[in-house]
């Protein structure tokens, strides 16, 4: 397989860590293009590694492209390489935020195969939550994407109609998430301990829940019953912080950065 990353920056690059640590399809070779390609120069080690500044050149010797540069490069990027983009041999990724497949194709047509996707920072330490969509071109090669998106986390295919819900969930909710692990940790300092520990015991405490949900496949208050018993500390814990709203403020700020999203 041959791919190409047009915009090699933060995301561009854990994509292309998450490429060469994949051994479930042969790469022939991996073009990485950027502006300034000196922070690229830890791929240099790699045989199978190109390290270029030409979009066009990156792209005639690629079957996938891989486009991560800024939202509001897209346009000026698609029409830089359209000449050179062949609609029978080449896939489009896009990893760009906000930007819609119709976009695309209305600078490369509609013939072509293009994939959009939507990953989270979490892709840095290959824990992504990665939702993906596609034309109808595009639907034939899914299944190479998730194998890409994969090797950096999980997968999940939905409409694309569901993208802009998908940003808030696991894009905006990496933000979330931190918030509650702060927050988590200040009652932990309340409680006595040094910041340090705080941190340590929220951060463990948060991946030790996850992960017992994905293992065991469990609805949460499965696993909330298990260590909710009569009268006890936990419940009293839980009753407290839904008096004060703590489900409904959730629901209330996805919803609000739903709106938002949809203005932007």
């Amino acid at each position: 397989m041959k791919i190409a990353i047009i915009g090699t920056g933060n995301l561009g690059y854990s994509i292309a860590q998450g490429i060469l640590s994949q051994d479930n399809f042969t790469l022939d070779n991996l073009y990485l293009t950027k502006r300034n390609k000196s922070s690229l120069s830890s791929f240099e080690k790699f045989p199978k590694v190109k390290i270029s500044s030409n979009n066009k050149e990156a792209i005639q010797y690629s079957d996938v492209i891989i486009l991560a540069v800024q939202p509001n490069q897209l346009i000026a990027v698609l029409e830089e390489v359209k000449t050179v983009i062949d609609t029978k041999r080449h896939t489009i990724i896009s990893v760009i935020t906000g930007r819609k497949i119709h976009e695309i194709e209305a600078i490369v047509g509609g013939e072509i195969a293009i994939i959009r996707s939507m990953p989270n920072t979490a892709i840095s330490v290959g824990q992504s939550m990665t939702c993906i969509s596609a034309n109808e071109k595009g639907k034939e090669n899914i299944e190479f994407a998730k194998t890409i998106f994969n090797s950096l986390g999980n997968t999940l295919y939905i409409e694309e109609k569901l993208m802009q819900s998908a940003t808030v969930i696991c894009a905006s909710g990496i933000a979330f998430w931190m918030r509650l692990i702060r927050a988590t940790a200040q009652g932990a300092v309340q409680l006595g301990f040094h910041a340090d520990e705080a941190q340590e015991l929220a951060m463990q405490t948060c991946l030790g829940a996850a992960s017992l949900l994905i293992q065991s496949g469990s609805h949460p208050e499965q696993e909330i019953d298990k260590v909710t018993t009569p009268s006890g500390c936990t419940i009293s814990g839980l009753n407290e912080m839904e008096h004060q709203g703590l489900s409904s403020s959730i629901i209330k700020g996805l919803v609000t950065s739903f709106e938002k999203i949809n203005q932007i």
